[in-house]
């Protein structure tokens, strides 16, 4: 029985053909992808292609476009095996990071990929990045899915989704995911690290919750900043400090005074670290202190993307119990380690 996947094109470089008379990239038709690529139809497996109407930049996705693709894996569910989500780089690690928050109890594989080059282009990496995602989206063992979680497969390698950042322009291997395993690799073998991939608990059912709230501010503390800016701000409900280290901030008063006006305001502040590895560790160092003083929560190893999007998918849901800082301490789809901390 071949399995069938579901292709949902969204846009980006990787449905792009050069317009040899401009010079510049225009979208293709992307219904015609098996013309484009024959070596698709050698693929054990069944595939049903949705492009969006319109392309779109990866830079032009956000939370609608978000819902719109969760809500229609939501509805295709059943009749699907395995789902791939083709996009534009630039924002592929936070549209992979919201969807592990609102498709819940996954249990097939959701992967999205793109490439560095058109799929026109006689060097791209689209075709290998696109077949291989197949493979992974259609992988099966005695009838269950090889993956049940949201990934992102890019040059040889399948990573966590929450867990991946962005860290070139200009290499093909432009992903890291740098505070988690990978879950598997590309080479004579597909390789999967079977130990490293999530598994939904077994009581729970899947089940697709939209809900982001775009009340979230993301802000990098640099040295010799005036945080005064904070005060000056109307409400924001989150604000995400990105902040040095292992979560360290100026040691001054006017820092707590500010931290805690916000705080009063109702304000909850999330704090994540600039370090692409590692995380932040409040009482590590004197410098964090301030941080336990005023009720901030800890982003531990989360990525920025992760922390934005959780932060968006958390507040004011009404279907979690409980605070927003006890929802978000927790780890609710693998996107935080937090045994370490």
């Amino acid at each position: 029985m071949k399995r069938k996947v579901l292709l949902i094109y969204t846009g980006g470089t990787i449905g792009m053909e050069k317009d040899y008379e401009t010079g510049s990239l225009r979208a293709f038709n992307f219904s015609h992808i098996f013309d484009r690529m024959p070596e698709m139809n050698l693929i054990e497996c069944e595939i049903t292609v949705h492009p969006f109407r319109k392309p779109l930049d990866s830079s032009d996705m956000g939370p609608k476009e978000w819902k719109k693709i969760a809500t229609y894996i939501g509805k295709n569910y059943e009749n699907f095996d395995g789902f791939l989500i083709l996009h534009g780089t630039d924002t592929m690690s936070y549209t992979a990071s919201a969807l592990s928050f609102m498709l819940k109890n996954l249990r097939k594989p959701v992967i999205l990929t793109g490439s560095q080059l058109p799929i026109g282009d006689l060097r791209t990496d689209a075709k290998e990045n696109l077949l291989t995602s197949l493979y992974y989206a259609s992988l099966y063992e005695n009838d269950e899915a090889v993956i049940q979680e949201v990934t992102i497969y890019f040059e040889y390698k399948l990573l966590r989704g929450n867990r991946t950042l962005k860290y070139s322009a200009e290499y093909f291997d432009a992903y890291q995911s740098p505070n988690y395993p990978i879950l598997g690799q590309s080479g004579v073998h597909l390789n999967i690290e079977k130990d490293f991939l999530l598994r939904p608990s077994r009581d729970a059912d899947f089940n697709v919750d939209t809900h982001l709230s775009q009340d979230v501010l993301f802000w990098r503390i640099f040295p010799g900043m005036h945080l005064e800016h904070f005060a000056e701000i109307p409400s924001m409900k989150v604000l995400i400090l990105q902040v040095f280290g292992s979560g360290t901030i100026f040691n001054t008063t006017k820092t707590e005074q500010i931290l805690q006006l916000l705080r009063e305001r109702g304000t909850e502040i999330v704090v994540v670290s600039q370090c692409v590895s590692g995380g932040v560790s409040f009482g590590k160092y004197t410098n964090s202190n301030v941080f336990t003083k005023v009720g901030a929560i800890s982003g531990h190893d989360m990525t920025a993307e992760c922390a934005i999007t959780k932060a968006m998918h958390l507040l004011e849901n009404p279907s979690y119990e409980g605070s927003f800082a006890e929802n978000f301490n927790k780890s609710l789809c693998g996107e935080v380690s937090l045994e370490h901390h």
